[in-house]
């Protein structure tokens, strides 16, 4: 067999999916040929040099269906003389039966244009989230035959019913996830528990070099040079910058700080409403999303990362942010949540601070603590560089999911030089 991987996405490219980017990337270097298909089309306005890189063909799937009725149409006519059309029509009746909504109707729609449109010489569907490309997969999986597996993360786990993730487990090759939390879920939903494999993400040290400069001794005490604090990630509620920024406000009037936000999300608007109403408008700025080299020059420049992450109403959560990882390659110590894969990068005390959610003034606490001590600052920020350095290399985990691939007989069709 080839190596012709078609990955289905539910939107390419994004800024704040870095780590599906790298993966693409890395993929292609190890020698696979990949045609993507994407279910939504970008929506921000700039992109990663890393996306320039990625050269891969990209098909954009109906993003609604009655935008494109003909190219739908011409999916049923093509995908009912398919051979496993009727067995693809009946899972998608039992699990509208179950999940009695538009998206789950334009899922299958859109599997009927896969199912169409998949090159001739597609060895295999490889879909990145279990819940919306991980049903797109699925259904052109049964339709045509061609095998499938599935990379899971975060909300696509925790907001999808157990009997739909438990179906997808049995019914994929195989299944990745990013942390050992959501590894332990899936695999206790898995009939097979040999189909479930942790593969962390990590980062392209390549792209994250040591920074040059040596770290601040910035302390507070000056109006004119604030403690740098910075916080990426999109304005959504896992995230929990509104805690944060209750957060801020507590800090004593002595410590002088700046905050910069990097990221775009629903709650944008509501979380500057509140730091106006806060009073922190001169201290607090949100900048919307930045790509990654103004990201990591960002990093450089601060003195203190911050994100506060919790579990959301909907059950929604982070997986672990890569933005904690890119953040602690850079030398940063970092003040998060002890949730999910966070605990897998952070060692209390250690290289961060871990502060249960949803508490203001605790996380107030552990921001003036580093605040106001560079010497810990810089050992916590050392030992967060180590660490990534010898767990989070994306060289060492890219590796086990090309031997997955291998095991299933995809292999590379071509070898680039090394990177």
């Amino acid at each position: 067999m080839g190596g012709n991987i078609v990955v289905v996405l539910k939107g390419y490219p994004r800024l704040s999916e870095t780590f599906i980017a790298q993966e693409l990337l890395e993929l292609e270097w190890a020698g696979y040929n990949l045609h993507l298909f994407s279910l939504r089309r970008p929506t921000d306005t700039s992109r990663h040099p890393i996306h320039s890189e990625i050269k891969a063909r990209i098909t954009y799937l109906p993003e609604y269906l009655h935008e494109a009725p003909l190219r739908v149409l011409r999916g049923w006519l093509s995908a009912r003389k398919k051979p496993g059309y009727k067995a693809a029509l009946r899972t998608f009746l039992k699990d509208l039966k179950r999940d009695r909504t538009r998206n789950r109707i334009r899922r299958f729609g859109q599997a009927l244009v896969l199912a169409r449109e998949l090159p001739g010489d597609t060895d295999w569907l490889y879909a990145h989230f279990i819940h919306t490309p991980g049903s797109v997969a699925y259904y052109a999986h049964t339709m045509t035959g061609t095998g499938w597996s599935c990379s899971a993360h975060a909300k696509d786990i925790w907001t999808s019913p157990d009997w739909e993730l438990s179906e997808k487990l049995d019914n994929a090759t195989w299944t990745v996830t990013c942390t050992r939390s959501g590894f332990e879920h899936l695999e206790a939903l898995a009939g097979n528990k040999n189909s479930v494999h942790l593969v962390h993400h990590g980062i392209d040290l390549s792209r994250f070099p040591p920074p040059e400069n040596s770290a601040s001794v910035r302390d507070g005490s000056r109006v004119d040079d604030p403690v740098r604090i910075i916080t990426v990630g999109r304005a959504v509620a896992k995230k929990g910058i509104d805690t944060l920024l209750d957060a801020l406000a507590m800090l004593p009037s002595d410590l002088h700080w700046k905050w910069t936000h990097i990221g775009g999300g629903v709650l944008y608007k509501q979380l500057a409403e509140q730091i106006e109403r806060l009073g922190l408008s001169d201290r607090a700025e949100m900048i919307g999303a930045k790509p990654q080299e103004f990201v990591l020059r960002t990093y450089r420049e601060s003195d203190l990362f911050v994100l506060p992450c919790r579990i959301a109403k909907d059950g929604d959560r982070d997986g672990l942010p890569n933005v904690l990882v890119e953040a602690q390659s850079q030398g940063l110590a970092c003040v998060s949540s002890p949730i999910s894969g966070i605990v897998e990068l952070i060692e209390d005390g250690e290289n961060g601070l871990l502060v249960p959610p949803d508490n203001a003034r605790d996380l107030a606490r552990a921001i003036e603590s580093l605040a106001r001590d560079p010497s810990m600052r810089q050992r916590m920020g050392a030992a967060g560089a180590r660490k990534v350095a010898t767990g989070f290399d994306h060289r060492g985990e890219i590796t086990k999911l090309l031997a997955l691939f291998e095991e299933v007989g995809v292999e590379a069709g071509y070898q680039e030089a090394a990177q």
